[in-house]
């Protein structure tokens, strides 16, 4: 089958690393479900993949990918949940032993997909595959942040760090949905007007908020550790799913304990979140931003999109 996999691994060029071409389906445990992909969005997650973060050279060849949207028999679209752990824990992803598909397991940027039948979950009426495949990391990982570890009160104030990410657009869409004020840095005016087309209120990177914010929601890390601290009210929340942009920052330890503040780590989240997240789009007929669509056997172009750092908005291959 067609498939965007690691054929080695390479800090120096993650991309001599890549291949994409037929590959024989991998062995997979005998009681999963093997789905058609119709389509799957991207994460940096796959350029960190190719990179050796997260994935062993003796791991090679993985397909990458850890979101998709599959058809079942019937014809039906399903979103697949990429988080494999301990179905009988309350929360998965405190599973030690928990991954993600594209570490241990093939992932999803092949013409099929193999997880066990609780993975796959009705995709939202009146989607489109491109966006329901925007579904598992980016509006999962948002909403957990939001509402699970960030506990976001009601009319609260959100910043959204490094807006222009898959997580940080989501997160702008759902807190602004859920009735809070959103704050949105960008490093540039463009990102800032599309910040605030999709309903936040644009700031310059590093610039003073209107007023402090219950929440901060970061996927940047260490450069924006300082600004986001600041920015926090009393006893608010920083909540981390990602370091983009390095992953050692120094941190005022004065302000932490003065403002009684939260530092929180989110990754994922659970399948009864998943659930809840797809319910809550549907209810509130909201929807994802993609920033561009491409083939599957066009994976190196869609690819070296998310590594631009340009895109605003989701990276969606789809394969039919």
């Amino acid at each position: 089958m067609l498939a965007a996999y690691a054929s080695a691994v390479n800090p120096e060029d993650p991309f001599a690393a890549l291949s994409v071409g037929e590959i024989e389906p991998p062995d997979v445990p005998e009681d999963w479900t093997r789905v058609p992909v119709v389509a799957a969005s991207l994460n940096h997650h796959d350029l960190w993949s190719l990179a050796g973060v997260g994935l062993r050279a003796d791991q090679c060849p993985m397909i990458l990918g850890t979101d998709a949207v599959g058809r079942t028999a019937s014809g039906h679209h399903v979103v697949v949940y990429p988080v494999i752990g301990d179905a009988s824990l309350d929360d998965e992803t405190l599973d030690p032993k928990r991954t993600l598909l594209s570490e241990h397991y093939p992932g999803t940027l092949a013409e099929s997909v193999a997880v066990p039948a609780r993975n796959l979950v009705p995709a939202p009426q009146g989607w489109t595959a491109a966006e329901a495949a925007c579904l598992p990391t980016a509006f999962l990982t948002a909403w957990r942040m939001l509402t699970t570890r960030g506990r976001l009160p009601a009319e609260g104030a959100v910043l959204v760090q490094g807006t222009g990410g898959g997580v940080a657009t989501a997160a702008i869409v759902l807190a602004k949905a859920l009735g809070a004020r959103v704050y949105a840095t960008g490093r540039d005016p463009e990102r800032r007007e599309k910040a605030a087309a999709i309903g936040a209120e644009p700031v310059e990177a590093g610039g003073r908020l209107p007023e402090r914010v219950d929440i901060v929601i970061d996927s940047v890390g260490a450069p924006v550790m300082e600004h986001s601290i600041k920015s926090l009210k009393p006893g608010g929340r920083l909540v981390n799913c990602g370091v983009t942009a390095g992953p050692v920052a120094e941190v005022d330890m004065r302000h932490v304990f003065f403002k009684q503040l939260e530092i929180l780590g989110s990754t994922m989240g659970t399948r009864d979140e998943l659930l809840e997240v797809i319910r809550f789009c549907a209810e509130r007929e909201l929807k994802p931003v993609i920033d561009s669509t491409f083939t599957l056997a066009d994976a190196e172009s869609a690819l070296r999109r998310l590594h631009s750092g340009e895109a605003f908005g989701k990276v969606v291959v789809t394969v039919e």
